[in-house]
């Protein structure tokens, strides 16, 4: 049975995911200097896998430093 086109997304190879692959976690292991060569494959442990918005972060920063007004007032903290 295949799929309607109307339900296939366009970006459906290039979003987040939430399980990553064998090789993908020995990746994420070997920068972490927690896995090394010779070690067993099978059982690998956890790997935290969060997807990060730094560059909007840092856009945000920097137009709230250019205005002298942001700066002299800082924003309420939301609870």
């Amino acid at each position: 049975m295949s799929i309607d086109p109307s339900l296939k997304l366009k970006n459906a190879l290039s979003r987040h995911r939430n399980v990553l692959s064998r090789a993908e976690r020995i990746e994420k292991l070997q920068e972490e200097e927690r896995w090394q060569d010779g070690d067993p494959v099978l059982g690998l442990p956890k790997v935290a896998h969060r997807k990060g918005h730094a560059a909007k972060k840092a856009e945000k920063a920097e137009g709230e430093a250019a205005s002298p007004a942001a700066a002299a007032a800082p924003a309420p903290k939301k609870k």
